[in-house]
Parts: structure tokens; C-alpha cells; sequence
């Protein structure tokens, strides 16, 4: 292990004794300072930005991925307001979940506590470096942060920003690093704990860097293989609504983890809600991809594999077929999907609460599009990712799954019998 990981290590788990103790209104205006701080170099950002996405372009890598990588003034204020937001929001650390008496006399009390040091990994994204650690501060972590090589030079002015933050609050600096290098053993480095600093791994990214995040870490890991996404529109639906959710869902960003890969319709309403969702999809420019139902309806379909019912396309791509009912839909989603996020367009109450019961998944929905499937929506501020295990934190990982607990047992002189 190299010797400037090690030090990274050690400088994250003295910064995280220190943050762990530190006051809310001390956070807050280390937040309100890197918002202050991305502002203000906003011009710098997407002059250094535009060099990550020319060399990606030269590359030719994937439209999505390229979009993912992207900032524009809009995108760098919405990454300063994001830091405003994680400001805003109620500081978990210290909270008391529980308390209780036993007969004995003594006082139990379980209290939010911060994890410790996180290791976020992540790809293409450069506003991830600031959600990421600005979220792990707020909950009174460390974060060391190793980006992709693509978006490196964008991801690591963003963090001097966020670092200058921490300065002018009077924090350690060394509360959010980020890996200096793109040297992919830096990851197996991370994955490793840097000699018992890293208290929990986070990735960010496609399935391969999650798969062997999976694979090798030697710490905890929030993670989710794939967002293979589903809409059921039953034949309850109402069509203007299917129509709106089901386009809302696949093409208002196909690069998100929430962006719907598979339409189900309910068969017995073919008649009424199949050409017209399948035209509003192909109208929008997204390739759709259907069983012999789908092709028959539509001769823009093209002939759906096995492999594309498990397929993350992040693109503008779907999968489409028509089952019978909602227990139908349950099925293929049992077998098919990621345990991420699905969604039901039904007018029948009885049908959505079916389906929000039994679908096993981190999010569910009814009438509302996947691309909800998102910690600001939730109100969590921004998030760190969507965890689909089902251990300590499911769902969108925002200030609350960053942090643990400690029990605190206050008696007046007991001893054990």
C-alpha cells in the first residue's frame, strides 16, 4: 500500500474525531461557504469541465456517459444549492431515536452517531464530489473520494472549493480528500480500508466498479448492482397520465440509475394503451424494443432478446411487453429487476396497494414517474446513491444513513446480580 494513501487515512480518521464533536452551526457554515465557493469559480469549473468532456468525445464514449459528465451553468448552481439544501436540513448526529427505563433504575437512550471515514468511488460525475461529501460532513464523517479518470480534473476543483469551505469554517481541511491520482490501484487501496481507516465504501457508478467494489471490499458497502427500472401501467391506468409517467420516466434523463429500462401494459387493455405509449416513446426518439405483441402494433418496434428484459440500457432504450395483470407484472419484476425502483400508473386503488406491498423493491411507487428516485426528492438534501441491500440503509443514502448509533446507559450506582 502506498504511503500517500496510508496518509490519507490517517489525515480522514483525525479529521472525523474532530468533525464528530463539531457543532451543527459550524457545518452549516462550512456548507454555506462551499456553496459560496463553486459560485465563485463557477467560470473555472466548466473551462476545466470542457477539457473532461473534449477528451471524452475524442474517446467517443457513450452519449449517456457523456451527458453524466456534463456541467453547464445550470448544473454548477444546482450543485451549490444542493450544498444550501444539505445546510437547511436537521443535523442527525446527537439525535436520541429511543429511550427507555428498566426496572433496575437504569436509563437507556440510542443516539445517532457518525459512521466514521467513508470511501466514496465514483465515475463519471463531477457534482457526486460535492453531494458526496458535502452529505458525509453534514453527518459528521470524513470522506475520501476517488472519482473517475474522465471527470478527474472538474472533480478535483470542485473538492478545493468544498476544502476552502471547511478552511473559512474552521474545520480540517482533511475532512473531504480526494485521490490525487487516476491509478486504478488506488481503488484496491480504498477497498482494502487503508490499514483500518475506512469505516464504510460507497460506489457510485456502472455495474463492473460495483461489482468489484462487491467482490474486494474488506469494509461495509452501501451498494446496487443495477436500476433495471420498471412502469406497470394496469389497465386501470388513465392513457394521458401512462403516457406522461412512462415518457417522464425513460427520457427525461436515460443516464440515471431511476430511468425506466421495461414498460409492462396490462393485456387487457391493449387495445386502449399500447399504440398510444408506444408512439409517445418512439415519437420522443427512444428505441423500444418488444415481445411479438409490441411488434405488431408498431413496425418502429424492433424484436426484444431474453438479455434485454435484464438489461440496464442508460439510454435511450426500452424494453416493452404485455402481461396479464398485476400479478404478472409482480412476477417479472421478481425475476427481471434490480430491487431498485418501480412503478405502478393505476387508477385502481386496490391494484397500487397489490403491487406496493408485494414488490420487493427499495422504492415503489404509484402513479408518479421512476425519476423520483432521488434524495432531494425524498427531502434528504442531496444523496449519496440508492442502496437496494436491505441492511442499515435502503433506498436513497442521504444525512440519516450516514450515520449509526451508540447506546447511552445512565445508572446511579447498579451493579449486576
Amino acid at each position: 500500500m502506498t504511503a500517500a494513501m496510508m496518509e490519507m487515512g490517517r489525515r480522514a480518521r483525525e479529521a472525523a474525531r474532530t468533525l464528530a464533536l463539531a457543532p451543527t452551526e459550524q457545518k452549516n457554515t462550512a456548507l454555506k461557504a462551499m456553496a459560496a465557493a463553486i459560485r465563485a469559480r463557477s467560470n473555472e469549473i466548466l473551462a476545466i469541465n470542457a477539457d473532461d468532456v473534449k477528451a471524452a468525445q475524442a474517446k467517443e464514449l457513450k452519449d449517456s456517459f457523456v451527458d453524466r459528465l456534463t456541467l453547464d451553468h445550470s448544473r454548477v448552481e444546482t450543485m451549490a444549492a444542493g450544498l444550501e439544501e444539505i445546510a437547511a436540513l436537521p443535523d442527525p448526529v446527537g439525535k436520541v431515536t429511543d429511550t427507555w427505563v428498566r426496572p433496575n433504575g437504569l436509563r437507556f437512550s440510542r443516539i445517532r452517531v457518525p459512521i466514521g471515514v467513508i470511501g466514496i468511488i465514483f465515475e463519471s460525475r463531477p457534482n457526486v464530489t460535492a453531494d458526496a461529501g458535502a452529505l458525509a460532513m453534514k453527518a459528521g464523517n470524513a470522506a475520501i473520494l476517488r472519482g473517475g479518470s474522465d471527470g478527474f480534473r472538474s472533480s478535483m476543483l470542485i473538492c478545493e472549493c468544498l476544502q476552502s469551505g471547511l478552511r473559512e469554517a474552521g474545520l480540517p481541511v482533511y475532512t473531504i480528500q480526494m485521490v490525487p491520482t487516476t491509478d486504478r490501484g488506488s481503488v484496491g487501496e480504498m477497498l482494502s480500508g487503508l490499514g483500518g481507516a475506512i469505516d464504510l465504501i460507497v460506489p457510485r457508478g456502472g455495474k463492473s466498479l460495483v461489482a468489484r467494489v462487491q467482490a474486494e471490499a474488506r469494509v461495509p458497502v452501501f451498494s446496487h448492482l443495477e436500476g433495471i427500472c420498471h412502469v406497470y401501467v394496469d389497465k386501470s391506468a388513465d392513457l394521458e397520465m401512462a403516457k406522461s409517467i412512462v415518457l417522464n420516466a425513460k427520457m427525461r434523463r436515460t443516464g440515471v440509475c431511476g430511468s425506466a429500462e421495461t414498460i409492462l401494459i396490462d393485456s387487457s387493455a391493449a387495445d386502449r394503451l399500447l399504440k398510444p405509449i408506444l408512439r409517445t416513446l418512439i415519437d420522443a426518439g427512444c428505441e423500444v424494443r418488444g415481445d411479438a405483441a409490441a411488434l405488431a402494433a408498431d413496425s418502429a418496434v424492433k424484436p426484444a432478446s431474453e438479455a434485454d428484459w435484464s438489461t440496464e440500457y442508460l439510454d435511450a432504450i426500452v424494453s416493452l411487453k404485455l402481461v396479464d395483470g398485476v400479478e404478472a407484472a409482480i412476477r417479472h419484476i421478481a425475476r427481471y429487476g434490480s430491487q431498485h425502483t418501480d412503478s405502478i400508473v393505476a387508477s385502481d386503488n386496490a391494484t397500487a396497494e397489490k403491487f406496493l406491498q408485494e414488490v420487493d423493491s427499495a422504492i415503489v411507487l404509484h402513479n408518479a414517474s421512476t425519476q423520483f428516485a432521488d434524495g432531494g426528492e425524498f427531502g434528504f438534501g442531496a444523496e449519496i446513491g440508492i442502496a437496494t441491500g436491505k441492511l442499515h440503509a435502503r433506498g436513497p443514502v442521504g444525512l440519516e444513513q450516514l450515520t449509526t448509533f451508540k447506546y447511552q446507559v445512565r445508572g446511579e450506582g447498579q451493579t449486576r446480580p
